[in-house]
């Protein structure tokens, strides 16, 4: 009977061992996911590291069984051996062929196009049938009404929610009729109360639905040779997307009775809220500027950015920032609108000098216009969700964040997003227990674009703003890097490169030949980064304090991102032309001979450092109480040699400061005798040139008479 014991032990042991080679195999697939608690699906990588953990402990309890009754029968042996080789075969294919259908299933960007029908007179059925059919996959009940006097009436109906979608067809042409959008109504009810009624819904959420469902219905009566079917399906897919995240809050309200209306309500609230704040906020930048509205890019540089509600979602976006390039292109776009146009918008929004009708068509366009941060504020299900517990004691009105230069009416503003309550009564207790809804500050936009490259001290700023009681104490003791562990600054420059360079170098030319090229030589800091892709917040103050640490960031990524950087010792091209050899000639020599050589090129050393926050305690006084603070507003800077003959170098550091009429603030050592204007520089910051100044300085420098 030994053997049979030992073989089954042995058997024991072979399962667990093959659990936790499935388990590790997982591990190593989703390894290139972000693995902290604001990543899209946090509780996935944290369910498999406990499993992990769980099959170890009973790996171990099976080899310690084993060993307690060592086999002595060489039979027995052979058997093993013949036992693990068919145990791993099976499980390398079972693993093969899972990972292939589970790489299938997930692919990403792979779409074959709406049917669009061939013959244009099917055309306005088709399109009735498309919203029929979205309407059933999000789970509503559709009608259709027969068409009269050239109208059709598509109803697509959830518990609480009901969406009236009217068309107009026009068949002038019965061989190519077409169809559009003529009203988009919804309405709410609430079933099976006393005080049953149905509620007119919000105007803002029809011109939404209304927009989703025009795009589509413009780009499928194309001509033909202009008819895209992979755009026309990816509208579809947005507006089912919005028609299922609407069936989620109608399922809230149809749980929480009378008072589930609050689900499509609170976000016109918050909405309002909001801008009335950015209308302060865009007054108070208003003043340092020369014309009457304020500039966008300053606006989102000094305030709490924009808010654009029924952006991208039934829901408020918010626009973080945007790259100079991308608000000088919207500028020269909106030359044409008149001065009063912003003061027809209905209702009052914020006077910024990019029309909104021109904003927001430009930043849902596809693809998204380059260096443009937005953010939505949605409820989520998906996973578990690494949240904050309640704040009994107010601990985080101690944050440093968020704070209200332009404006102190956002101090008085804390308005909490409505939480998921249980009615007594709607759920028995055999009922699995509903999902967990949080509100997130999605920066991906439903995993549409990648996430926010952020350093480890911003992140732990966030973590601090979310749970101020969260190591306090080790908020300003960054963790040093591992050995081949990238900084934050590979995730931004060089994300595909295996090799983490100490520095990173780029060449800037200018165009007006004002100045020799710039050899920039960007030192990367020992600080890892991390992909920024979902925050839980629960009040408004949480996600101002969130956007105020994500800009700051965005400034410095964009910043860079504005050149084409190379790790530095692997440049593999050609030597540029510039840099060879040439025949010196007389002049030359006298150049050297009294120090006025001009250099081919100039070496700029740039370097991402921190200003030093202000304690808003002396430390002696709370000593055993260590409260968070700010980490220090983003700071670049940037030091190259004086313009021969003068000795020496030149310091220039460059602070995101919102305090300031740009946005950013400057200081600049040494660069003896320059005549510099610094309103002048701090435009150039604002243009995007913050790399160029030390060519512009050594421009300026008495040595270049």
């Amino acid at each position: 009977m030994e053997p049979v014991a030992d073989m089954k032990d042995y058997t024991t042991t072979s399962t667990v061992l093959s659990s936790v080679q499935d388990l590790l195999s997982q591990h190593v697939l989703t390894a290139s996911r972000s693995t902290h608690p604001f990543a899209s699906a946090p509780g996935e990588t944290a369910s498999l590291l406990n499993s992990i953990i769980e099959e170890t402990d009973r790996m171990s309890q099976a080899l310690g069984a084993s060993l307690s009754m060592p086999p002595a029968n060489p039979k027995l042996l052979s058997l093993y051996r013949q036992h693990a080789s068919m145990s791993s075969a099976l499980h390398l294919s079972e693993l093969n062929v899972r990972t292939t259908l589970d790489a299938l299933r997930k692919r990403a960007g792979i779409t074959y196009g709406e049917d669009v029908p061939l013959d244009r007179a099917s055309i306005v059925d088709w399109c009735v049938s498309r919203l029929e059919a979205w309407g059933t996959s999000a789970g509503m009940e559709t009608f259709r009404e027969e068409e009269r006097e050239g109208r059709v009436t598509v109803v697509l109906g959830g518990k609480v929610l009901v969406i009236d979608i009217d068309l107009a067809v026009d068949r002038a042409d019965p061989e190519r009729p077409a169809v559009s959008v003529a009203n988009v109504k919804t309405s709410y009810a609430i079933p099976n109360v006393a005080t049953s009624s149905t509620t007119q819904g919000s105007a803002s959420l029809d011109g939404f639905l209304a927009d989703r469902v025009r795009a589509f219905l413009k780009e499928v009566q194309r001509e033909p040779q202009e008819q895209d079917s992979v755009e026309a399906a990816r509208l579809g897919a947005l507006f089912l997307e919005s028609l299922k995240y609407l069936m989620m809050l109608d399922q809230l309200a149809l749980d929480e009775g009378d008072g589930g209306l609050r689900w499509f309500g609170e976000i016109d609230a918050l909405a309002l809220d909001t801008e009335n704040f950015a209308i302060s906020e865009a007054q108070g930048v208003t003043p340092n500027q020369m014309g009457s509205v304020a500039p966008l890019d300053i606006f989102l540089m000094r305030a709490h950015t924009l808010p654009l509600p029924y952006l991208t979602s039934p829901s408020v976006s918010f626009l973080v920032y945007i790259a100079p390039l991308t608000y000088l292109t919207l500028l020269r776009s909106s030359s044409s609108a008149g001065p009063g146009r912003q003061q027809a918008s209905s209702p009052p929004l914020p006077k910024i000098d990019v029309p909104f009708d021109i904003l927001r068509p430009a930043l849902t366009s596809h693809p998204r216009p380059k260096g443009v941060t937005i953010v939505s504020l949605v409820l989520s299900t998906a996973g578990t969700i690494h949240g904050s517990d309640a704040d009994a004691m107010n601990i985080a009105d101690f944050s440093a964040r968020p704070t209200f230069p332009l404006s102190s009416i956002g101090a008085t503003v804390d308005r909490a997003l409505p939480q998921v309550t249980q009615v007594p009564g709607t759920r028995l207790a055999a009922d699995p227990a509903p999902p967990a809804h949080v509100w997130v500050l999605d920066f991906t936009e439903g995993g549409k674009h990648p996430g926010i490259v952020m350093s480890q001290s911003r992140m732990r700023e966030i973590e601090l703003l979310m749970n101020p009681l969260s190591g306090m104490d080790q908020l300003h003791s960054v963790h040093q890097m591992a050995f081949g562990m990238g900084s934050w600054l590979d995730f931004l420059l060089s994300p595909e490169n295996p090799i983490s360079p100490e520095r990173y170098t780029t060449l800037h030319v200018s165009p007006t030949a004002a100045h020799p090229p710039l050899q920039l030589r960007l030192t990367a800091p020992e600080e890892p980064g991390f992909i920024l892709e979902r925050v839980p917040v629960k009040n408004l103050k949480e996600i101002w304090g969130v956007l105020e640490i994500v800009k700051e960031q965005c400034w410095l990524n964009e910043t860079l991102s504005a050149y084409q950087w190379t790790p530095e010792g692997l440049e593999t091209g050609p030597m540029s032309s510039d840099i060879q050899d040439d025949e010196a000639n007389e002049a030359d020599l006298q150049a050297v001979l009294t120090g006025m050589l001009t250099p081919r090129r100039i070496p700029v050393n740039v370097y991402i450092t921190t200003s030093v926050p202000v304690s808003l305690f002396d430390p002696s006084d709370l000593s055993s109480m260590p409260l968070p603070q700010s980490a220090g507003h983003a700071r670049i800077l940037m030091s190259s040699p004086e313009r021969p003959p003068m000795p020496g170098q030149v310091e220039i550091a460059v602070t995101f400061d919102p305090s300031r009429h740009r946005g950013v603030a400057l200081d600049i050592n040494g660069a003896m005798g320059a005549e510099l204007n610094p309103d002048v520089l701090e435009e150039v910051c604002r243009r995007g040139g913050i790399l160029s100044l030390p060519g512009r300085i050594w421009a300026r420098s008495p040595s270049a008479a």
